[in-house]
């Protein structure tokens, strides 16, 4: 399957959508969209989850290397609306406790409080 990634600029913040399976083969393209957005100073980012129906391992690290990069910039990674097989894959990782995740965009853009595991 293939994955789709369309960033949207809501003030500081950027939407990164996502929709497909985010694994080994369409990692990259992901990856390459969040290097591009970093070496124009975007370091404030909102991963919509919403239409992403797998995540591996390297989906993973992928958001791992995110964070880590706008930590460094002083910006922020939060996820937002993953479904329920991908939050589960978040949550069993630890990796939910890491990546701020949020049940909706509108949430996370905003930085409301309420994780998406409560």
């Amino acid at each position: 399957m293939s994955l789709t990634v369309h960033t949207e600029q809501r003030g500081d913040v950027d939407v990164v959508s996502v929709a497909g399976e985010l694994d080994m083969a369409t990692a990259p393209q992901l990856q390459d969209q969040i290097t591009d957005l970093l070496d124009k100073g975007r370091s404030r980012l909102v991963f919509d989850l919403a239409d992403v129906s797998f995540c591996d391992s390297t989906g993973l690290s992928v958001f791992v290397r995110a964070k880590n990069s706008c930590d460094e910039a002083g910006g922020v990674v939060r996820l937002a609306a993953p479904q329920r097989g991908v939050l589960r894959i978040l949550e069993v990782s630890g990796l939910v406790e890491v990546l701020h995740t949020y049940p909706t965009v509108e949430q996370a853009v905003a930085g409301d409080p309420t994780p998406a595991s409560s």
